[in-house]
């Protein structure tokens, strides 16, 4: 799996950006968010259970990622079809504001190291990426235990303070000063 410190692959992927269908698609690149502060995190599968809770609880917060001048992506190894007709299908989905990719080939969760041998299926993994492409933060949990996007949202913030941050700092708190 790579790790904090190691360069985010490069990928070209179809996403699901709408839910019209004439507008549906659209595909994304490293290029598409350059010099922007990225949190790309994947489950496993569309129509499941967890999936959606932290899908719906990105979305929700995407205006505070936004802010902070960080895109958020979602990824499955669903196609973009499946995406489409789970967003169409899950009324908490439909107005999601960022993308969904569809890594139906697998070339960006192996390239990653997070593609479950067992299940074929990306992990529920999180990677905060900064504008010069370099991960800084990864965290990966078991299939069935949802993330927090809230503690995502705080470890953005305090990437971004570019100060050393005490265990449950937030923003606005002191950091820590070295004499």
């Amino acid at each position: 799996m790579l790790a904090v410190g190691d360069n985010f692959p490069q990928f070209r992927v179809k996403a699901t950006v709408s839910n019209d269908v004439k507008d549906a698609f659209k595909e994304i690149t490293n290029a598409t968010y350059k010099d922007k502060w990225l949190v790309v995190f994947f489950w496993p599968k569309d129509f499941t259970f967890v999936c959606p809770t932290e899908i719906e609880a990105f979305g929700r917060l995407d205006k505070d990622f936004r802010d902070r001048g960080a895109v958020v992506l979602g990824a499955s190894t669903d196609s973009e079809f499946v995406h489409l007709a789970w967003r169409k299908d899950k009324k908490e989905l439909s107005t999601l504001p960022f993308p969904m990719l569809a890594d139906v080939k697998r070339e960006l969760s192996q390239a990653l190291g997070v593609l479950d041998a067992r299940e074929g299926v990306a992990q529920r993994a999180t990677f905060i990426v900064d504008p010069q492409g370099v991960i800084r933060f990864v965290m990966v949990t078991d299939l069935q235990v949802g993330r927090n996007p809230q503690e995502v949202l705080r470890v953005l913030d305090a990437l971004q303070s570019d100060e050393l941050c005490p265990c449950n700092w937030k923003k606005g708190e002191a950091t820590i000063k070295v004499a």
